[in-house]
């Protein structure tokens, strides 16, 4: 990072092909905070470690002398990443009332984590997401694949509803939920998942989990869809519908499928509706996988001037392996914690993460910021502070840039294959 003091600058008019041009006067989405996903594997992973290093890992991640990551992901239930598929009422018969209804796998390590995570950061948020519902509300009885079945639909709100009053007894409070981790894909029943027709989350939400919330005087936030860009269609005709509407705080976006510009289609429709970034991840088997920080600064770049309030990757840690995983895929964590010697190996995502959550804060607007330059990626924030933060990727040659901000302007030579963060 690069302090611009007063002397740097030096009076400048005129239109440069070289410019990054800074506007303040045109301010965009407020800033939530970057992040990633306290799966039941990185809880598993990170409790195996002592309490010394355990706190300092977190410290790393969370603390205001670390990365300063402000966002964390959990999972209301088993998700891929995690040592078995489980949810909070088990069983093969249906309990409609919820009666076997149980945290208790979560207070053995994920409750313990997430405690000492909000030690670092007491301002913390965290938001939840079911990767199935109990098996026996789904039409193929199991949490692997499937659908949900409609007549469980008043009981899956009652659901919701019991694990963030159990969470907050135990002293950690979720501020947002969304309906289902990725709605349009069952995953050909390999991992538990479920699919969510549009029809059904629109019912779910304002007939059940959106009531639901209220009557329990609940303040928790309900996303919607926590799925891929391409499926922006869908979410223009769900928010369509003045019920649902008014239960719904935002979108959960991935980047698996389609282009960031999906999140601007929505925003211009639906202005009032926050737009959240919610699941991204690297893949240990990549060799880049230390070091491709370029691709996660140029993806955070477009997701950020597309309206998003915060970015959050996935797992906060995984092992060598990518484990513990019962499902197909080959993530990566944020940070790699080594099965044997719990050595820390630090991810690309991180490294680029790193030049925004560190000097980005909370309550930051996301300000305007132009340039004709084909090879740099570049954003710009201002503070509630007052200060000024600009993110300048060069995914070229070395490069002389011109940072222009009214009638004044400073001169920025960057690295090729670099990051940088600058702060006024």
């Amino acid at each position: 990072m690069e302090e611009i003091k007063l002397g740097d600058w030096h009076p400048f008019s005129g239109d440069s092909p070289t410019s990054i041009v800074i506007d303040g006067s045109k301010r965009y989405q407020p800033i939530l905070g970057f992040g990633a996903a306290f799966t039941d594997a990185a809880c598993y992973l990170v409790s195996q470690l002592d309490a010394e290093k355990r706190q300092a890992l977190l410290n790393d991640l969370f603390g205001q002398d670390g990365l300063r990551l402000s966002v964390g992901r959990t999972c209301i239930g088993a998700s891929d990443y995690s040592r078995f598929a489980y949810s909070y009422d088990d069983g093969i018969d249906p309990d409609p009332d919820l009666v076997r209804f149980s945290i208790d796998h979560d207070r053995e390590y994920i409750l313990p984590t997430l405690r000492a995570a909000q030690k670092a950061n007491p301002d913390l948020f965290l938001f939840a997401c079911p990767w199935s519902p109990p098996g026996w509300m789904k039409s193929n009885g199991s949490m692997l694949g499937g659908s949900m079945r409609k007549k469980y639909f008043p009981s899956y709100a009652q659901y919701f509803v019991k694990f963030l009053l159990a969470y907050a007894k135990e002293g950690v409070k979720i501020q947002a939920v969304t309906v289902q981790n990725e709605v349009d894909t069952d995953q050909d029943g390999r991992m538990p998942a479920a699919l969510w027709g549009q029809e059904y989350e629109i019912e779910f939400v304002k007939r059940h989990l959106g009531p639901a919330l209220q009557q329990a005087e609940l303040d928790t936030k309900i996303w919607i869809l926590d799925h891929n860009y391409n499926l922006w269609g869908r979410v223009l005709d769900e928010l369509g519908d003045p019920d649902f509407n008014k239960y719904v705080d935002g979108v959960a976006w991935h980047a698996y499928g389609g282009t960031p510009d999906a999140m601007t289609r929505v925003h211009e429709a639906f202005p009032s509706k926050n737009t959240y970034w919610t699941e991204g991840g690297p893949s240990y088997r990549r060799s880049e996988y230390a070091t491709d920080w370029l691709k996660w600064s140029h993806g955070s770049a477009e997701i950020l001037r597309n309206w998003a309030q915060c970015v959050v990757g996935w797992n906060v840690a995984l092992d060598e392996e990518g484990k513990p995983n019962i499902g197909p895929a080959f993530c990566g964590g944020m940070v790699t914690l080594d099965s044997q010697t719990h050595e820390v190996t630090r991810s690309g995502q991180y490294w680029a993460f790193a030049h925004y959550s560190k000097f980005v804060e909370r309550g930051a607007r996301v300000i305007s910021s132009a340039s004709k330059l084909s090879d740099i990626d570049h954003v710009a924030f201002e503070n509630p502070d007052g200060s000024h933060v600009l993110v300048v990727t060069n995914r070229g040659a070395e490069q002389k840039v011109l940072c222009q901000s009214g009638k004044q302007g400073f001169e920025l030579t960057v690295e090729p294959e670099s990051i940088t963060s600058l702060r006024w």
